[in-house]
C-alpha cells in the first residue's frame, strides 16, 4: 500500500511543473502599410522544449492572421507573463 502512495505523489510531483504553461514573446510585421507589433502567445507545452516547434507554431498562428514573425524574443513559463503583459497591450494571449 505504501508502494501506491509514494508512487502516487511522485506522479503527482512529476505532473506540476508541467501545469506551469508555455509562452513565447516575440515581434512580427504587417507589410502595406507597414506595421509592427509585440506580442505573447500560449504554446503547447511540448513545444517549450524545441525552438523550431515554438517558432513553427508562431508562424503559422501569425500568418493566418496576416502577420509575419520577425523574431522569438524568448520562451518562458507562467512566471513571465506579468512583466510582458503591459508591453503586449492588445497582442497579449491574442493569437
Amino acid at each position: 500500500m505504501m508502494k501506491h502512495i509514494l508512487f502516487a505523489l511522485a506522479f503527482v510531483a512529476y505532473a506540476l511543473p508541467a501545469q506551469a504553461g508555455c509562452y513565447v514573446d516575440y515581434k512580427a510585421k504587417r507589410d502595406n502599410p507597414l506595421k509592427l507589433h509585440y506580442g505573447v502567445m500560449e504554446l503547447p507545452d511540448a513545444a517549450c522544449n524545441d525552438r523550431q516547434v515554438a517558432t513553427r507554431q508562431v508562424q503559422q498562428r501569425l500568418e493566418n492572421q496576416g502577420w509575419f514573425l520577425l523574431k522569438i524574443q524568448s520562451i518562458f513559463d507562467d512566471r513571465g507573463l506579468t512583466e510582458r503583459k503591459e508591453s503586449a497591450g492588445e497582442f497579449f494571449l491574442r493569437f
